[in-house]
Order: structure tokens, then C-alpha cells, then sequence
């Protein structure tokens, strides 16, 4: 059971952080559905900064070896995940192309990127050695108490996404700015006769929410499958699960946290030895988090309150012309 929720927890982040993007994006007004190829990339500049910075300091156990390495992941991360986001609101805001044509793009070029880097950046089982820096952030071992292994037994990725999804919260609802994203993201008319820059909102929380979704890759690959970046394809579907996991939490970051340790539970189950089960049975649970998704989006649109409704704006290109 502790090796269950562990492993749950650790996917956990996984979740959250492509997730807690999209969210971001999507307040503005934005479907991003390329988040499971901004995940990608995210992996893939995390990958490349490790690399670089391997070739720096190499890959000996001291702390010095580890800030870098670590350091360099996460810059790299954000900077490709930006620059994606960039991208995707250049195309959408500036050139106003479909969001969801442009999104599926990406997420097309994303898996592809992501396969043939595979490829090219796994070198020596490098990723797996510098995996070592980002599986333990406290001297926690197989001995200590179960309690100890399930509050503590992670790399320093799952508490980023936890103060991540709890600094987004705050800033959606006690911000000014966070209020003014919101505003843009319900009716950017009536923000751009108030004064809010929609261009600059959208630009920014498309850019902030891709760097943020990128992280999800990084975990992925760097936490969750220990270093094996041949397996980085699977991203995609996680990608899709996040996107998921916005609708199942209402477009509310706190409430994320809750959907991704579920989501992350019910995806690592049906392969857990806690239990026996028959291979209907597994791909019926690999189903599950969609059809909660599914009727979760039901029982909101029945209930049609503001809070638990999406943006309404959300998809559509904002024509400052035809104010």
C-alpha cells in the first residue's frame, strides 16, 4: 500500500503541474490543447540542460554537482515551455489562428520532438544517474515509518507543484492582476474598455502557464520513470489527463490538488500487486478518470453556476476591432 501511494504521489506532480498551466491559460481565455506537447518539450529542455551541465561539472554525488544539474533543469525547463507558449500566442493572438487547430499542432510536434530527443539525449544512462538529485529531497529510506515514506519520501518536484498550485489559487482570487486575468478571460471586451491590455494578459498567461506546464515533463521523466527518457511518449497521455483535470477541477487550482492525487491513483493502480485483476477489469480503471471528467462536465452544466462554469470566453478569439 506504501509503495502504492508513493508511486501515486509522485505521478501526482505529473498531473498537477500540466493541469495548474492550463488553468493559468485558460483564464485568460486561451484552450491550450497543446499542453501534452508543452509537457514534451518541457521534458526535453530539462534533458538538455542536465546534459549541459553533466559536461560542466560532471555527475559525482557532491551538492555543488547537484545544484547545477538541478539549477539547469529547471531553467532550461521553463525556458522551452516558454517558448512554446510563445509560439502557441503568437499564432492565436497575433496572427488569430484557431486555438484548437494550433493547439493539436503542437501537441503533434511536441510527441514527435519528444521521440526523436529520446533518442539523442539518452546517452551513458545519464538521465538515470542525475536522476538521483531529483527522487529525494529528505534522507528518507525503505525503514523509516510508513507515515515518513508518505509525507516525505519525494523529490523536491512534488512540493514545487503543491506551492505552485497554492501560490496560483492565491493569485487568481486575492491579486489584482489575478482578478484583471480573470476579467479577460470572462468578457475581454469589457476588460479592454476598463483598461487591461487583452493582448499582453493573454500573451503573458499562455507564456507563464506553458513555463509551469513544461515541469510536468520534467517530473515525469526525471521522477516518476527514473531518468528513462525513451518512455517520454507517454507524456502525451498524460498531457490529455491534465487537460482533463482542468474540467474535473472547475478551473480551480486548490482544487486540482485533490483531482491529480485521484487521477494519479486510479492511472497507477491497475498496474499495482495490491490487487489481482483481469485485463478488463485494468483497462476499465484506465478509463475511469475520463468518465468522472465526463460527468463531472455533466452535473456542472446542469447545475450552470458561475464558480464551476468555464470562462466564457474561453476559445475564442478576441477581434478588439469589432468592440
Amino acid at each position: 500500500m506504501v509503495t502504492l501511494i508513493t508511486s501515486a504521489i509522485r505521478l501526482f506532480a505529473v498531473f498537477l503541474f500540466g493541469s495548474v498551466g492550463e488553468i493559468i491559460t485558460e483564464k485568460s481565455g486561451h484552450l491550450n490543447l497543446g499542453t501534452p506537447g508543452v509537457m514534451c518539450f518541457g521534458g526535453i529542455g530539462g534533458c538538455i540542460g542536465i546534459s549541459l551541465a553533466v559536461d560542466m561539472v560532471g555527475i559525482d554525488n557532491g551538492f555543488i554537482s547537484g545544484f547545477i544539474i538541478i539549477l539547469f533543469a529547471i531553467i532550461f525547463t521553463i525556458i522551452f515551455g516558454a517558448l512554446v507558449g510563445l509560439l502557441y500566442s503568437f499564432l492565436t493572438v497575433t496572427l488569430r489562428a484557431n486555438q484548437n487547430i494550433t493547439g493539436l499542432a503542437i501537441t503533434t510536434f511536441g510527441v514527435a520532438s519528444a521521440n526523436f530527443f529520446s533518442k539523442k539525449i539518452e546517452r551513458n544512462n545519464l538521465m538515470a544517474a542525475a536522476n538521483n538529485f531529483f527522487v529525494k529531497m529528505f534522507p528518507v529510506t525503505s525503514d523509516s515509518a510508513d507515515a515518513v515514506q508518505i509525507l516525505f519520501g519525494y523529490g523536491f518536484l512534488v512540493y514545487l507543484a503543491i506551492i505552485v498550485a497554492v501560490l496560483t489559487s492565491l493569485f487568481l482570487v486575492k491579486t489584482r492582476r489575478g482578478l484583471g486575468l480573470r476579467a479577460v478571460g470572462e468578457n475581454p471586451a469589457t476588460a479592454d474598455a476598463a483598461g487591461l491590455n487583452v493582448s499582453k494578459y493573454r500573451y503573458m498567461a499562455t507564456i507563464v502557464g506553458s513555463a509551469i506546464a513544461g515541469f510536468g515533463g520534467l517530473a515525469y521523466i526525471m521522477d516518476y520513470s527514473n531518468g528513462l527518457f525513451e518512455q517520454a511518449v507517454t507524456i502525451e497521455t498524460l498531457g490529455w489527463l491534465a487537460v482533463a483535470l482542468v474540467i474535473f477541477s472547475t478551473w480551480r487550482p486548490s482544487v486540482a490538488i485533490l483531482g491529480s492525487l485521484i487521477f494519479a491513483i486510479l492511472y497507477v493502480l491497475p498496474y499495482s500487486s495490491l490487487f489481482q485483476m483481469d485485463t478488463t477489469t485494468m483497462e476499465v480503471i484506465k478509463m475511469l478518470p475520463y468518465i468522472v471528467t465526463a460527468i463531472v462536465l455533466i452535473i456542472t452544466s446542469i447545475l450552470g453556476r458561475r464558480q464551476v462554469q468555464p470562462p466564457a470566453s474561453l476559445g475564442i478569439n478576441y477581434f478588439r476591432e469589432d468592440r
